[in-house]
């Protein structure tokens, strides 16, 4: 099954998004993906095609910064979670998607969830894939260095810091050919390394992980966590309390995987997510 790669025009905002649509007619909701730092949308990319398969449209973005969406200079986009969010809803809203069910996986994904906390009315099921949900969580200092004054700079001009982030991430090797589309942006353009750099120093980790702490206890939706249990800078013991203090949540471990399941257990993330999908909800 063939993705399909486009551009839509947000505001003064150009998103980059992959999408596929249901082999058959559908009435499912679709499925929004979102990335992590220092990925893109193609991480979903294996798994897309098994949504369709199984009746879901599914539309994976790169966030603003990152991949070949736009890159805007600091002084029009502020890079915090809170811009973050409101681009997401531009995005959204553009698309004309009024609700659907989202999946998010990594550090700057968790923006993803104070969207649906925010607006939970718009969110049919929630998939958290190893992704900051609480309080105590840190920026891991591999990625606090693309933060760092005159460190950062260099470094985030370094195409092979997605190599050792992801990979390092992963604990796993990524093939060359994959690397080649995660290191495209940062080849192209400087502008690739100046957002990420930004992103990383106005993350605000702490405000947003209270948002998401608090926000969880009036949370009511039917929610999924996948985590990956070798993963070396997210312990799985937040996301264990919150299936056991939300009402209507579950988690599947995956023993080997790493910070980013989707990248080598595609095929299991994506059977964990498409049953919770396709589960009938209990009221």
């Amino acid at each position: 099954m063939s993705i399909d790669e486009k551009v839509i025009q947000v505001g003064s905002l150009e998103w980059f998004y992959r999408e596929t649509n249901p082999v058959n007619e559908s009435d499912k909701p679709p499925v929004l993906l979102l990335h992590g730092l220092p990925s893109q949308s193609f991480t979903w990319t294996a798994i897309m095609p098994d949504l369709a398969a199984s009746g879901f449209r599914s539309v994976a973005p790169d966030w603003v910064g990152c991949g070949r969406s736009t890159k805007p200079d600091k002084r029009d986009f502020a890079y915090t979670p809170d811009a973050f969010v409101t681009a997401l809803d531009g995005f959204i809203q553009t698309l004309e998607i009024d609700r659907f069910s989202l999946v998010v996986q990594g550090f700057l994904a968790s923006a993803g969830i104070q969207y649906a906390l925010r607006n939970p009315d718009r969110i049919d099921r929630l998939a958290v894939i190893n992704t900051p949900v609480s309080e105590n969580i840190k920026l891991p200092w591999k990625m606090q260095q693309l933060g760092l004054p005159f460190i950062g700079d260099m470094m985030t001009q370094d195409p092979l810091l997605v190599d050792r982030t992801l990979e390092g991430g992963c604990r796993k090797i990524i093939s060359d050919s994959d690397l080649d589309v995660y290191r495209r942006p940062f080849l192209k353009s400087s502008d690739a390394g100046r957002s990420l750099m930004n992103t990383v120093r106005n993350i605000q980790l702490p405000q947003s992980m209270a948002e998401i702490e608090s926000g969880w206890q009036g949370w009511t939706r039917p929610t999924l966590f996948v985590w990956g249990l070798t993963d070396p800078w997210l312990s799985v013991e937040p996301a264990q309390k919150l299936v056991s203090s939300l009402k209507n949540a579950e988690l599947v471990t995956l023993e080997q995987a790493g910070h980013y399941p989707q990248e080598h257990w595609s095929e299991k993330v994506g059977e964990a997510v498409i049953t919770f999908l396709r589960r009938q909800e209990v009221k």
